[in-house]
């Protein structure tokens, strides 16, 4: 189960889900009120946002899933391994949010709060560049697909409501530090992925976290904070060999 990040949508993974389709059955949701979701509840809260999460997991896995998440994503698929291990048969962190408390540098921060406000194609790209190691070759290797991608994310961006939805996902979830002791409650087997480059969450939060609990950590070479997007072979290469060591693990437990 892949989670994406914030603002995101299912079609964050396009570059990798017919790879992993050869190998796993694969379910991605738009998170709620992101993508083509609906806001189905409000207020926002954190409880009901991991009650969706467990519902989902309920109704579409009949084993206890490998659930990946990617920065927005994976600070609500960490709160939800420490509160629903059992649910879970691995844990994957994608380049997180929720380890520490989200202090993106200045540029990116102020590109960020810029797209926020004005969602247009020149704000989107000063974004995404500060997401990239190297947007010009992303947009390269992907072609027609970066367009494709950037109108969507555009449309949804400026979809009524889904700032305010976002706003509040990010606020429970990406923004604050998890505290440490709902840290060391995950009973899974968990691992993280991390681009070095990575200028919303910096690579020594990784580096930390995996020091401090024993998590393997796998870095991914000229890539920034989207390594399914920027890196994608190097990516599933990553996760297969996160999946294969968790397994390993659990075998030896």
């Amino acid at each position: 189960m892949l989670l994406h990040g914030p603002g995101g949508h299912a079609l964050s993974w396009l570059r990798v889900i017919p790879n992993l389709m050869t190998t796993y059955r694969v379910i991605a949701p738009d998170l709620p009120g992101q993508g083509a979701s609906e806001a189905f509840y409000c207020p926002f809260d954190a409880d009901r946002t991991l009650l969706w999460l467990a519902k989902l997991i309920e109704r579409t896995c009949t084993t206890p899933p490998v659930l990946v998440g990617h920065a927005l994503g994976g600070a609500i698929a960490t709160r939800f391994a420490g509160e629903c291990s059992e649910q879970l048969s691995r844990l994957v962190l994608v380049d997180t949010l929720g380890l520490a408390v989200f202090q993106p540098a200045p540029d990116f921060g102020h590109a960020l709060s810029d797209f926020i406000k004005d969602p247009t194609g020149d704000t989107h790209d000063r974004l995404w560049g500060h997401c990239a190691f190297d947007l010009d070759t992303r947009r390269n290797r992907m072609g027609e697909r970066w367009e494709l991608l950037k109108a969507y994310n555009l449309d949804r961006a400026r979809a009524p409501g889904l700032r305010a939805i976002q706003h509040c996902l990010m606020e429970q979830f990406g923004m604050p530090s998890i505290a440490e002791a709902d840290l060391a409650r995950i009973a899974v087997p968990t691992s993280l992925i991390w681009g070095r480059d990575d200028r919303a969450t910096s690579l020594s939060v990784a580096e930390v976290t995996a020091a401090r609990f024993g998590w393997p950590l796998h870095v991914i070479e000229q890539c920034a904070d989207d390594p399914s997007i920027e890196q994608p072979e190097a990516f599933l290469e990553a996760l297969r060999a996160a999946i294969q060591t968790l397994t390993e693990e659990r075998a030896a437990t």
